[in-house]
Parts: structure tokens; sequence; C-alpha cells
């Protein structure tokens, strides 16, 4: 049996001594020794992430290969290789649950929230109540899952008006 050398096109791009990329029309085609192995659209980001970690896990070339040849993050190949192998490839093609809310912001804390903000509490006093961050109260308010009435009594006025009113009721029973 004779052995034949890895040819790969001209145009092709060396991610490891083994493993090529090349685009043409828009889709993005891997080769193994010179044998195409998987391919997907130019913008198909997950499609990358997925096929890049799987490379990495199957020993076919380093994350500072993948890093230098497409010029990404050491941080997004080290997230993508570490969800590869902790959820498999299912995790890149799956819908999030969340759909546009705060991981933190879901359910029974989402109304707990929603009512101080009716009673006029602070932003910041109810996120550091329930441990998540301003910036996800905030979010919340612009996406509309949460709403801040601007018109609403600051609540240490509404406890002074509260007890102003009791008082007056008190007064008046004889």
């Amino acid at each position: 049996m004779q052995l034949q050398l890895p040819i790969f096109p001209i145009d092709c791009k060396m991610i490891s001594s083994s493993v090529g990329v090349c685009e043409k029309d828009d889709i993005v085609q891997y080769l193994v020794n010179g044998l195409p192995v998987y391919s997907h659209g130019k913008e198909d980001l997950q499609s990358f992430r997925y096929f890049t970690s799987n490379l990495i896990c199957q020993g076919l070339c380093r994350q500072t290969d993948v890093e230098r040849c497409f010029c990404v993050s050491p941080d997004s190949v080290r997230r993508s290789v570490k969800k590869y192998r902790t959820e498999g490839g299912q995790a890149f093609f799956s819908s999030e649950n969340r759909h546009g809310h705060s991981h933190k912001i879901r359910g029974e804390v989402a109304q707990q929230i929603q009512h101080k903000l009716d009673r006029g509490q602070s932003v910041n006093s109810i996120a550091n109540e329930h441990h998540v961050t301003e910036g996800a109260i905030r979010y919340g308010i612009a996406q509309g899952y949460l709403k801040k009435s601007p018109h609403k009594i600051p609540v240490r006025a509404h406890r002074a008006m509260v007890t102003a009113s009791v008082i007056k009721q008190t007064k008046a029973v004889p």
C-alpha cells in the first residue's frame, strides 16, 4: 500500500500541519490531510466554534493554532472548548431559554423586583437586596419586562405620607 502526501489547495490557510481551512462562495471548508471533513456558512459563528473545539478536543490542532489562524481571542477559544467538553456538540446549536431576560431575574424574583420598583425603591437598593447588578435591572427596564414608573413616590416619602394619614385618622376619630 502506497501512502499519499496530503495535498492542500493553494488558497488554503493552514491551522496546523494536518488541518487547513479555505473559503469559497461564502462557504468555509475544513480539510484534514487534504480531505474535506466539514463545512459551514461564512457567517455561522456557532458552527465555527463547534468545529474548532472539536478539532482541538480530537488533538488535530492546539488552541493557539486556532487563535493564530482565525485571529480570535484566547478566552473565546477556551470558553468554546470548555463548552464542548462539558456539554457536547449539541450545546452550540440549542437555543437559550432566557429569551432576552437576565438569568438571575426570572419568575418570582422578577415579581419581587417589579413590586419594589412600583413602590419607588431605588434600583441600587433592589440590586443589593437581590444580589444582582444594577445593570441587570436597568437592562430589564430597557427591555420592557420590568417597568419603572417615573411618577412614583419614593419609599421614604411614601412612609411619611402613610404615617401622616394615620395620625390624621386617629385625630379625626372621637
